[in-house]
């Protein structure tokens, strides 16, 4: 028995003597529950109420009975099905009745019934088909001969398939307790604006989390770095933070088990400021953007330069990976540049340029490696499908400064310098995006992340020297993180340790956030 099926077993045992509080239908998804089929008819005994509606009662009688007849007729009588599901419906019907005819031997009037009642339904012809086709397999495999289990046996899967096919409140959605529970389960966690524990949440009491595992306090602050800090990012598994900087290095930083960083390598290699960073899926390889500068690759274990990818006159704005970790794409911001997709070899393997390709601001890669995202032309976002090479444009009515993807790569932001974040779908859904507001942003670069349990929050540097945090549902900030003395350019929320977020500032240093309570 899984840990789910325990707690609905604990609440039906709890709960049994307020079960008239209950609707019926509750007491049929009870009975569906594997394991709690006895319980269910003991509660249906003591409490007087049935799960199942008068119809389906009458159908199920008439069906015990073999009266096929009356069954079709009461069918035909229900309100509110539709042509297709009543059809469906009489089609599971008419096949009973057809295959007890074999079933006693009676080929001829269950031909008739194929050929008069089957075939004027408006169901697929595939069906049909396969009905008549059947009709030799049953007699081929000696099933038509006299046998009351097998008529048993069928009726009683028909009441099955019916209970399948016909709607709520004819018949009970399977599993609907264990949904409504689910439902109850999630409602308290949408209404916690600070919800970011993998804590199990318990149906005794009303959740709410009091922050106590939200990262709002400074745990750290890194000062390794010469210069201004313009870009931080944490590694997939969570163990590591690069940073770049226009001191004209990146640093590989260690996590502790307490939350605090150490440094592990400074990648010395750039003779221009470093504006960019990007894990490799896999995180055993890490790129670098030199601003107007050649693009690196670094083995992450061993801190030393694989390749360099351009010349000096390569313009690189940004880059992602694809899930292979073998393959890369990076973003110019030279209009005769475009994208260029790279391997880990060093090979160029295809160029997105031209007039449809002006300068590159930012891009990403959906996780499944299917689309290619990407900031042109100040104000809009190109969704390329790589395979199909079909797209999509969205375009803003501000200048986008950056782009981040969702850890599930069904959503990402832009922040743009109106002072807003938006946030889109890449399925293309969204007809407006959700707006975020609060933070300031003028005239630089700034960056945001989702993060938080699930992604469900975005954080965002500031040109107040501030961090802001939002809860995705709302459009103000729920918290304004102050320690940095000028703007924040950057921000990473640690994927797999949730109650950390580090930020880089023009300060020259990076704070790590964690919770006010150290309880990471």
């Amino acid at each position: 028995m899984n840990r789910r099926q325990s707690l609905l077993g604990i609440l039906v045992i709890k709960f049994s003597s307020e079960l008239f509080l209950l609707p019926s239908f509750q007491l049929g998804s009870l009975r569906m529950l594997t394991g709690y089929r006895k319980s269910a008819v003991c509660l249906e005994s003591e409490s007087g109420i049935g799960y199942k509606s008068d119809e389906f009662e009458t159908l199920e009688s008439h069906i015990r009975d073999a009266n096929w007849d009356a069954c079709i007729d009461s069918l035909n009588r229900l309100n509110g099905l539709t042509n297709e599901t009543r059809a469906s419906a009489l089609f599971l019907v008419l096949k009973q009745w057809l295959l007890e005819y074999l079933n006693r031997g009676d080929d001829s009037s269950a031909l008739e019934i194929l050929r008069k009642k089957v075939s004027g339904l408006e169901v697929g012809k595939d069906k049909v088909h396969t009905l008549a086709f059947g009709l030799l397999s049953f007699k081929e495999l000696g099933l038509d001969k006299v046998d009351p289990d097998v008529s048993y046996n069928f009726r009683k899967n028909l009441l099955i398939e019916l209970e399948k096919v016909l709607p709520p409140p004819i018949t009970l959605p399977d599993r609907r307790l264990e949904y409504l529970v689910e439902m109850a389960v999630w409602s308290q966690i949408d209404s916690c604006v600070f919800h970011n524990s993998v804590d199990a949440i318990s149906l005794y009491e009303d959740h709410h989390c009091d922050g106590s595992q939200f990262p709002t306090k400074t745990i750290q602050v890194l000062t390794n770095h010469r210069n201004e800090v313009w870009y931080v990012q944490f590694s997939n598994n969570g163990s590591y933070l690069a940073s770049s900087s226009s001191d004209c290095t990146a640093i590989i930083w260690k996590l502790l088990d307490d939350g605090k960083l150490t440094q592990r390598y400074v990648l010395e290699s750039h003779q221009k400021p470093v504006s960019f960073v990007a894990w490799s899926p896999d995180d055993t390889m890490l790129l670098t953007c030199g601003n107007i500068e050649v693009l690196k690759l670094w083995d992450v274990e061993t801190g030393t330069c694989k390749h360099t990818y351009g010349d000096d006159g390569f313009i690189v704005s940004s880059c992602a990976w694809f899930p292979d970790s073998k393959r890369f794409v990076c973003g110019s911001s030279d209009p005769g540049k475009g994208i260029c997709m790279w391997d880990s070899e060093g090979n160029e393997i295809k160029v997105w340029k031209g007039m449809r390709m002006p300068k590159v601001l930012d891009l990403a890669i959906t996780p499944d490696g299917e689309k290619l995202i990407s900031i042109f032309s100040d104000k809009d976002i190109r969704i390329l499908d790589v395979g199909t090479g079909a797209e999509s444009v969205i375009s803003e009515e501000h200048p986008i400064t950056s782009l981040s993807l969702s850890g599930d790569g069904k959503f990402f932001i832009v922040n743009l310098n109106s002072q807003e974040i938006h946030m889109w779908d890449v399925a293309g859904e969204l007809l407006i995006p959700m707006k975020y507001k609060g933070h300031r942003q003028h005239k630089y670069v700034i960056r945001s992340c989702f993060g938080g349990l699930d992604s469900t929050f975005i954080a965002s540097g500031s040109e107040d020297s501030k961090v802001y945090i939002w809860s995705r549902r709302g459009s103000k900030p729920i918290e304004i993180l102050c320690g940095h003395s000028m703007t924040v350019n950057c921000v990473s929320w640690n994927p797999k340790r949730p109650q950390i977020l580090a930020s880089a500032s023009d300060d020259q240093t990076i704070r790590i956030w964690g919770p006010d309570v150290q309880s990471i």
